[in-house]
């Protein structure tokens, strides 16, 4: 299914930020294009680009890796408890609180490239396992209604939000 198959109350408007930056493609090809265009990335970091945060207080490069695959862990959690119709209101998460206790900045990159990898890849096979009903089944997530398609969008729309940043704030 399409981007354009999302309407307004599939998920929280907070989102569309994220989803702006994709185009109307197929959500399994968008998942599989943002990946290789994130190893690629990972694949021209160093150690050292890992430590580098844009100013003081600002979270490392490390610190971004981490939250990116934390988020798509939640992400990929939302959308199976969706389409399991669990009833569960799903509560938002503090990504904040989740930066100093993953202790990013100890982590090497060849940790965070294989470990991206195997998530996505996970979260590729979840994706191509529901079928329209599935994709589209209503939730709560945050008390906002969500269906398990936007959280397909919005993983690669947040990864896609989060290299725009590496590139305009961290000169990555």
């Amino acid at each position: 299914m399409k981007l354009s198959s999302l309407r307004p109350g599939d998920h929280s408007p907070f989102y569309q930020t994220y989803l702006d930056y994709l185009p109307n493609e197929d959500v399994i090809d968008l998942l599989k294009q943002t990946r290789d265009e994130f190893l690629y990335f990972l694949d021209h970091l160093s150690e050292k680009d890992l430590k580098h945060s844009y100013a003081e207080d600002k979270w490392t490069v490390a610190q971004v890796l981490q939250h990116l695959l934390d988020t798509e862990r939640i992400f990929q959690y939302r959308a199976l408890t969706v389409s399991r119709n669990d009833k569960t209101s799903i509560p938002g998460y503090d990504h904040d609180s989740y930066v100093p206790a993953s202790r990013a900045d100890g982590r090497s990159l060849v940790s965070f490239k294989v470990e991206f990898e195997l998530i996505r890849n996970s979260g590729i096979a979840l994706f191509e396992s529901f079928d329209t009903e599935m994709l589209t089944i209503q939730g709560n997530v945050n008390d906002s209604n969500f269906i398990p398609l936007a959280a397909g969008f919005i993983i690669s729309g947040h990864q896609k939000h989060h290299l725009h940043l590496f590139k305009e704030r961290y000169g990555l």
